[in-house]
């Protein structure tokens, strides 16, 4: 087999791997945090900090990674931050006190949205029009594949003796991999081109760099010059509404809406773990068949319509289904992991009783525990513990049951509608719309404000319950994603079908091109654009 004819398999393998390190790297504290509490005697305080650390690294890298990915180059950041995480699975792995564990976390942390950042842009400057929404959203499948690899392997690891420095050196593995299918792929498109290796991928085009093509400085991402500040808009209108939504969060109370349908115990983690995982796994794969068949605007704005739909729903459903809601760190032992291990019936992460981590997240999206206070002491009644049903209460049981099974509904078809829009496209966009001399940049504050979004919502979310209930917070999640449905629809471009230099071009016309709904031509799309004044 020829060396061009490699290159869609090392592409996609690179991807792939890429996530499912991001992915595990994510959850596997779900299983590591109890044996780590009682080795370590781990105080509530301490759990979610180890739980944060993670935040932290994350955050500092999308501050520096841009300038990172942009001088040394996509591959050269990617086989670094593998080095980094291996660094940091070592400090984890050999960790005898808390401070090794927080500085591990922190590094490993710091590797993962690194090599996130550089691995999607990478992917999406070798891959051509035809194969770059596939491959690009294979790095959102290896996250989901990740976080369902960590399960069963923190599951495995439970009774063995240390068992959680073998889950925390295992993700060493899928960045070993990664680099390994690195050394095979050129270090850019003006290598590649040299080399020819893009024909197979680009369709015949390859894309070779300009060197008389203008610099950018990062203050140009705030200026109209090239349209930068359009694509800016449209870069920090995706993250910022794609955790606004309040995915994270929603899915805290799918344990609960698990147990309400009558699943409860082993059977209720098992569903709430493995079972939202595999229909996260399956809603992306379906997005990598149709977002260069659909269209990226297309997917988005179905998969947030979706998502607004079913949280108003389960907003609605809650007046009437008593869902309690809470942080209940000290009222349940060992209450402040991230997620049980199958066959636990508590489920704890921070708040009463949660889910383990989920992928919400793509490549910036991090974990965080919401209990960032203590909860009440056992037997205490929680003065944030909410009991949500209407002065009448129900008339039948069959009435119970309906609306039980309606919030299921709602929450199943929740978590297929992020997974189909924002989870995979946001990033898939971001990849996408600026220009190559200062793509890597712009990537890493996208993503430092997803990070930060992350925080704000998850730190928020205990209070903003207690203000106005948690019925009232989903109604409010949903009308956020009404409002990122206009957003999506005026402001995001149609990008399928085009190679990078032709968005570049269409974005450097025009502010807010639209596209959506009409025909390719080999050329490229032709987008349908909105006048705006130069005075507005």
């Amino acid at each position: 087999m020829s060396r061009p004819s490699l290159l869609l398999p090392l592409c996609a393998s690179v991807s792939l791997l890429g996530g499912l390190t991001f992915g595990y790297e994510l959850a596997v504290i779900s299983g590591a945090l109890l044996p780590l509490q009682l080795d370590f005697g781990l105080s509530c305080s301490q759990q979610e900090l180890l739980v944060g650390s993670l935040l932290l690294g994350a955050l500092l890298a999308s501050l520096v990674g841009g300038c990172l990915i942009d001088r040394y180059g996509r591959k050269r950041a990617i086989l670094g931050s593998n080095l980094v995480l291996l660094a940091g699975s070592l400090s984890l792995g050999l960790a005898g006190s808390l401070a090794w564990l927080l500085l591990g976390r922190s590094v490993a942390g710091f590797a993962i949205s690194l090599s996130s950042m550089a691995c999607c842009i990478h992917v999406s400057e070798l891959a051509g029009p035809r194969q770059r929404g596939v491959l690009v959203s294979l790095y959102e499948a290896g996250i989901t594949v990740g976080v369902l690899l960590s399960y069963a392997l923190n599951y495995a690891l439970a009774g063995a003796p240390r068992g959680w420095r073998h889950m925390f050196g295992w993700a060493a593995a899928p960045a070993l991999l990664q680099s390994l299918s690195l050394l095979f792929l050129p270090a850019g498109t003006a290598g590649a081109a040299a080399r020819k290796d893009l024909i197979l991928l680009q369709g015949g085009e390859a894309t070779k760099l300009d060197p008389g093509r203008p610099r950018y400085a990062f203050v140009d991402l705030f200026r109209a010059r090239d349209n930068m500040r359009g694509r800016t808009v449209v870069g920090l209108g995706l993250v910022l509404f794609q955790q606004l939504t309040g995915q994270p969060n929603v899915l805290a109370y799918a344990s609960t809406i698990f147990r309400s349908v009558g699943f409860r115990g082993g059977s209720s983690a098992v569903l709430a773990s493995v079972g939202l995982g595999a229909v996260k796994v399956a809603a992306t794969l379906t997005a990598m068949g149709l977002v260069d068949r659909a269209g990226r605007r297309a997917l988005l704005l179905a998969g947030c319509a979706l998502m607004a739909l079913s949280v108003s729903g389960l907003g609605l459903v809650s007046f009437a289904v008593p869902l309690r809601s809470g942080p209940a760190c000290l009222a349940v032992p060992n209450a402040t992991r991230l997620s049980g291990l199958p066959g636990d019936p508590s489920l704890p992460r921070g708040l009463a009783p949660p889910l383990p981590p989920t992928t919400d997240q793509s490549p910036g999206r991090p974990v965080l525990s919401t209990s960032a206070r203590t909860g009440p002491p056992p037997g205490a009644e929680d003065p944030t513990a909410l009991s949500l049903t209407p002065p009448g209460g129900l008339s039948t049981a069959s009435e119970h049951a309906l609306l039980h099974w309606t919030a299921l509904v709602c929450m199943m078809v929740f978590t297929s509608a992020f997974s189909i829009g924002f989870g995979p496209v946001t990033w898939l966009v971001l990849s996408e719309i600026y220009p190559v001399e200062i793509r890597g940049r712009a990537f890493a504050f996208c993503n430092s404000f997803n990070w930060a979004a992350n925080l704000f919502i998850s730190i928020s979310f205990l209070d903003l319950i207690g203000a106005i209930g948690l019925s009232w917070t989903f109604l409010l999640y949903g009308l956020t994603a009404v409002f990122g449905l206009g957003f999506i629809y005026l402001f995001v471009p149609e990008t399928k079908g085009q190679s990078l230099a032709d968005i570049d071009q269409q974005f450097q016309k025009r502010w807010f091109p639209l596209s959506f709904g009409h025909r390719q031509s080999s050329a490229g799309i032709q987008y349908s654009r909105i006048e705006v004044s130069a005075a507005s």
